[in-house]
């Protein structure tokens, strides 16, 4: 198979790990639109909640526990990424951003889609930060995602297709194309040129 057939894999990071969270909700939600608009691609949920993040990097000249080898292998073999995350205080998750650091050439060359929750702003100001984050790690951030604006755990409470919180159905189809062309692009020019 060439790079363009094989199918894609996207990692959907979920960046809470608070008690009561709302990020799994959210993720959940995300991960059936996902599966639905691209059943041919691989999706693999990445909940910080269940790791235990270690405090070192190898970079910084220390062992990688299997754990840690485990997780790197993980986001290296992603094609592209969805963060889900709320806005704490105007930012992200500090679990997040431990996650994000403890890998560096994983990202390189790679989309980078949002999925966002909050008050009034959605979860927006938290983004636009991770935006910056992920220029730093050489990563593309796609322009379109998804915010839930004032979002609870009734704005989920509804089961079936049918149910779509904040008409954000489109807004995911939205995010979904645009990595799919960012990934299917990033990746063949990584295969034809490694990323220095």
């Amino acid at each position: 198979m060439t790079s363009t057939q094989t199918p894609l894999r996207v990692a959907i990071v979920i960046g809470s790990t608070r008690d009561g969270r709302l990020a799994p909700t959210v993720g959940t939600w995300f991960t059936t639109q996902a599966r639905t608009h691209a059943p041919t691609t691989h999706f693999d949920v990445i909940d910080l909640a269940d790791l235990a993040l270690p405090d070192t990097h190898p970079a910084w000249g220390h062992e990688p526990t299997p754990e840690q080898a485990e997780l790197a292998a993980r986001v290296a073999a992603a094609d592209a990424f969805v963060i889900v995350t709320p806005e704490y205080n105007r930012s992200f998750p500090a679990h997040l951003k431990h996650f994000i650091d403890l890998h560096m050439k994983e990202w390189k060359a790679k989309p980078v889609g949002f999925v966002s929750y909050g008050g009034v702003a959605g979860g927006l100001r938290a983004v636009e930060q991770l935006r910056l984050v992920f220029a730093e790690l050489h990563c593309t951030t796609v322009r379109d995602g998804v915010s839930f604006h004032r979002a609870t755990a009734d704005l989920f409470a509804e089961d079936g297709p049918a149910h779509d919180p904040q008409g954000a159905a489109g807004a995911a189809k939205v995010l979904l194309d645009q990595l799919d062309w960012w990934a299917h692009a990033l990746r063949t020019a990584r295969a034809a040129r490694p990323y220095a």
